[in-house]
């Protein structure tokens, strides 16, 4: 007859998360929605030819938050890039801009940063990928422009004003919300 030893350590099964649960979905919908309002109301004032994008900002709020998959961050920013096609600028640019935007997000969270005395992984992260953002941008318009397609781009040093100083408002944004978020929704 066997005994079994009341004293084993007892483990549990926990259920592997697949894919986005509804609380990321909400999530992804209530921030990027945030962020095409600042997009409007704060664009409409600061505007030097071109908006700042606070999508950008939330995408990587998001994917900080819930980290997802290289495939989810992808489906991330190209949902963000299609509401960017809701305000006036460059059509369809924004889809490769916040697809690869997103992807450099989701890469730049898996360096380990943890050594550091303070937690700037969400400045540090969000300043790279909205520049990887913003150069894409820049990229793909040039490329259109000097291919024959009939738009106006905008002078290299104006796109290099606007992308630094969104990457430094977004890293912000991202570093004061990123932990009373991350409490709140006990991430």
């Amino acid at each position: 007859m066997e005994t079994v030893n009341a004293r084993e350590k007892r483990e549990v099964a926990q259920k592997e998360k697949k894919g986005l649960q509804i609380r990321d979905v909400l999530l992804i919908g209530i921030l990027l929605a945030a962020g095409a309002v600042l997009k409007f109301f704060v664009g409409s004032v600061i505007n030097f030819g071109m908006k700042p994008n606070f999508i950008i900002a939330m995408y990587c709020l998001i994917i900080m938050l819930i980290k997802p998959p290289f495939i989810e961050a992808a489906i991330i920013g190209i949902l963000a890039g299609a509401i960017c096609q809701f305000f006036p600028g460059q059509p369809y640019i924004n889809f490769a801009s916040e697809l690869l935007g997103a992807v450099a997000m989701c890469l730049l969270i898996k360096i380990p940063l943890e050594k550091l005395k303070i937690p700037v992984k969400p400045i540090i992260c969000t300043f790279l990928s909205t520049l990887v953002s913003g150069f894409t941008f820049i990229a793909v318009m040039y490329i259109m422009y000097y291919s024959g397609v009939d738009i106006k781009p905008t002078p290299l040093a104006i796109f290099m004003a606007i992308i630094f100083g969104t990457a430094t408002i977004n890293a912000v944004i991202v570093q004061v919300l990123y932990i009373p978020l991350k409490l709140a929704l006990k991430l």
